[in-house]
């Protein structure tokens, strides 16, 4: 909240400028802090664009549907352009959704549950794997390790110059998918996902540590 207090600040001074405001993970959050928009300050409401969907808090992965919240000038604007590119939102998912919206978060809180018991076992893991430093994420399903330590390290021959080649390296002898950092801000790090069981999460974290034991 002192943060998009401090934004809202900021954002007073230009007046010509609109806040684009994803918040695709409102409902996965792991600290006692409960979720705050940006939109919910009055002097910005009119700005403010806010973007949202049902893969992450409803585990509607792939049913593509989603939804903005804006003032009626933006959401009109928005309309004209969204009829010309996309159409036919699927009855089904419109119908999940109306119910995902309107039944209590009973359902969504279990599964953020099940997610903080995931994110501490790669947690531990990290915290047992040398040459990893990682900073506890609050909420998403990713741990964002920075693997900088590794660069420079050879296997067979090759040596592993950036987290791109480091990903790949993990997929061909690990058999493990993780993203590269430089998609996300961080060249040093690699992306790793937690939504998956627990049982899956704990064989791809051993395959990982034991394709990082053979870089020299």
């Amino acid at each position: 909240m002192q943060i998009l207090q401090l934004l809202v600040e900021v954002f007073q001074k230009y007046p010509n400028v609109y806040i684009l405001s994803d918040e695709i993970y409102e409902y996965i959050n792991f600290t006692n802090t409960p979720h705050c928009s940006i939109a919910q300050f009055e002097v910005l409401k009119d700005r403010v664009i806010v973007v949202n969907g049902f893969s992450k808090g409803f585990a509607m992965t792939g049913w593509r549907l989603g939804y903005m919240a804006a003032s009626l000038p933006i959401a009109k604007a928005c309309e004209k352009i969204q009829g010309q590119f996309t159409s036919g939102a699927n009855t089904i998912a419109q119908r999940a959704a109306i119910a995902a919206l309107e039944k209590d978060l009973t359902a969504t809180q279990k599964m953020v549950h099940a997610f903080a018991e995931r994110r501490q076992k790669v947690l531990t893991w990290l915290k047992n794997t040398p040459n990893i430093d990682c900073i506890t994420p609050d909420g998403a399903f990713y741990i964002f390790p920075n693997m900088k330590k590794y660069i420079g390290k050879r296997y067979n021959g090759q040596t592993i110059n950036t987290t791109d080649a480091l990903c790949m390296y993990i997929l061909n002898e690990a058999h493990v998918s993780t993203v590269t950092g430089s998609a996300f801000g961080n060249a040093d790090c690699i992306r790793i996902s937690f939504a998956n069981t627990m049982d899956n999460i704990e064989k791809g974290l051993s395959r990982i540590s034991k394709a990082l034991i053979e870089l020299i």
